[in-house]
């Protein structure tokens, strides 16, 4: 349960340090002291929404920190040790199992910088506010002073049920199935309604695959054929050229190359000069001697074994014709061809797997409704037992409340042929009649405010009374209330915190006297600054203010001794 609250310039707030007791504490103050903001920045703690407004003026950041103890939250504990935030040593994480009596003491912090930005961190560790949401609403409940507008959405009343039954997981792994079903059904409207367009796309791509593998394109092939079709094209300009330098460095008619070049070595060789320019001369002679007999060896073996075959050639031609026309119908480029054939190849298969897809969803169809209706008639079960119940509770308590001919109703229409929905089998509806003899009609048609008021109270503190989170804190839902009917709300309030913890925020003095703890919440005001202020009272300090809070500033004898009655009756 929550131990303490440290607040510091958030709001009106400087600094403040709060212990909290377990049992009833109740929070008072006059209107505009600042009761509330106790609340939201707790609500911030638990990964609420923030802004920089909240930033005390004058100040870089406001931080919030809360001290929560988890011995009577196991499954909070267990949260912390999956996420590895419980400052635990690995060693010791799997001696905890769900249940065991281990205490934990578990710190969660927000700061909100002046610029907007915001932190969070639990046990010292940075997390997202997604994280701090999530562990937050296994420590608390907090039921607002509005709650009892939301009665009036019939589309609430299936969670209050399932709340007060202990389903809530079973409600949400029914929405997950019903949601799972729509999708799969949906995905298989669309494959049965696409199917002639289906027939038509099978059709183009076997004929696209067919004309492809009858081209029988190989990797590289058109690049060979592209340098052969070269060659074969210039066939007789290269043999002409190529006879012609034969002739030249080997011709018998005249000085060949060959032999002026053997008369230039001659006649070098005959010279009687030993100088290093001579001797390089006629070494490079010599070398250009063979080269030129190596390259006529070259060509002659070229010319003997090159075939000139306009047949050939016109194959060739015909080949790169065709490779050329189907890759400008597919508007790719020559080369590229193969992975075409391959993409269509893939998509033929994929489309032609249509039936075993159809088969596959059918199936995944059947088996997600044969789940969903497992689930759901196990909720409705659980939904028929607990209604029966909370119709009872409510109505015994609402009588107390001041309603004592009300009758509290839940209404369990069951769907069409059951059919897979959110909300399981049936809608859920609360219905009241305030009069003998007049038949239940929903809440906003029959009740008051203030009896609206009353009949939120009683759901809230009986949901409260089975609810798993320790602590629960009430934001004035006992507006609208007074007299007999505000002490019977303070006892039930009491009762609550008996067996856990409950922050109530009241301005009804018979509600505060009940409190096992009272915190006092004053402003105080100067020429530039104004701060918030909580006290716990007890003592004189606490008669005075539930004196206060009976008959207003001026504190008589009458109104001190009723108050000290009230606290002496309640405590008792």
């Amino acid at each position: 349960m929550l131990n303490q609250i440290s607040i510091s310039n958030y709001a009106i707030v400087d600094h403040l340090n709060l212990d909290i007791n377990p049992g009833m504490t109740a929070i008072t103050g006059e209107t505009g002291a600042g009761k509330s903001i106790m609340l939201d920045a707790l609500g911030l703690a638990l990964g609420g929404r923030a802004d920089s407004d909240c930033v005390r003026d004058g100040a870089d950041r406001a931080d919030i920190q809360v001290c929560f103890d988890l011995e009577r939250i196991p499954v909070a504990r267990q949260w912390l040790i999956e996420k590895e935030y419980d400052n635990c040593p690995k060693s010791e994480r799997s001696n905890y199992t769900e249940g065991s009596d281990q205490t934990a003491e578990c710190i969660l912090r927000r700061v909100i910088t002046r610029e907007g930005r915001s932190r969070g961190y639990i046990n010292g560790t940075p997390v997202t506010l997604s994280e701090l949401k999530s562990l937050g609403e296994l420590l608390i409940d907090i039921h607002s002073q509005h709650a009892h507008q939301s009665l009036l959405k019939k589309t609430n009343h299936s969670e209050l049920v399932d709340q007060f039954a202990g389903s809530l997981p079973l409600a949400r792994e029914v929405a997950r199935v019903a949601a799972a079903y729509r999708q799969t059904r949906d995905q298989l409207h669309s494959l049965l309604s696409d199917q002639q367009e289906r027939e038509e796309k099978v059709q183009l791509l076997s004929y696209q695959l067919n004309e492809l593998e009858q081209l029988g394109l190989q990797p590289g092939e058109v690049e060979l054929l592209e340098q052969e079709h070269r060659q074969q094209s210039q066939a007789g300009a290269t043999l002409t050229a190529c006879h012609q330098v034969t002739q030249i460095c080997t011709s018998d008619e005249g000085d060949n190359l060959l032999q002026q070049l053997s008369s230039c070595l001659h006649r070098l060789s005959e010279l009687q000069i030993e100088h290093s320019a001579i001797n390089n001369a006629v070494d490079m002679l010599s070398s250009a001697q063979i080269q030129v007999e190596e390259a006529v060896g070259e060509l002659n073996h070229f010319i003997d074994h090159f075939d000139a075959d306009p047949a050939r050639a016109r194959e060739i031609e015909e080949r790169l014709s065709a490779i050329f026309d189907l890759a400008r119908k597919h508007r790719v480029q020559p080369e590229e061809l193969l992975e075409r054939q391959q993409l269509i190849s893939e998509e033929l298969e994929k489309v032609q797997c249509h039936d075993e897809q159809v088969a596959e969803l059918e199936l995944s169809l059947e088996q997600l409704q044969k789940q969903h209706n497992q689930l759901a008639e196990k909720l409705s079960v659980r939904r028929r037992t607990a209604a029966r119940k909370l119709e009872k509770l409510v109505s015994e308590r609402i009588a107390l409340l001041g309603m004592p001919k009300g009758k509290f109703c839940v209404e369990l229409t069951e769907i069409p042929e059951r059919t897979v929905a959110s909300q399981g089998f049936e809608s859920i509806e609360f219905l009241v009649t305030t009069n003998p003899g007049q038949a239940p009609r929903p809440l906003g048609k029959v009740a008051s405010g203030g009896e609206l008021s009353r009949i939120s109270l009683a759901i809230q503190v009986i949901i409260a009374q089975t609810a798993s989170t320790p602590t629960l804190v009430f934001d004035e839902v006992d507006v609208g209330i007074g007299g007999g009917t505000a002490e019977i709300v303070g006892s039930m309030l009491r009762e609550v915190g008996k067996s856990g913890q409950v922050l109530c925020v009241t301005h009804q003095p018979q509600v505060a006297s009940q409190a096992h703890q009272h915190l006092h919440v004053s402003k105080k005001v100067s020429r530039k600054t104004s701060s918030t202020r909580i006290l716990e009272l007890d003592g004189d300090h606490r008669v005075h203010e539930i004196a206060r809070m009976l008959g207003g500033v001026e504190l008589t004898a009458p109104t001190l001794s009723h108050a000290q009655e009230m606290l002496f009756q309640a405590q008792a």
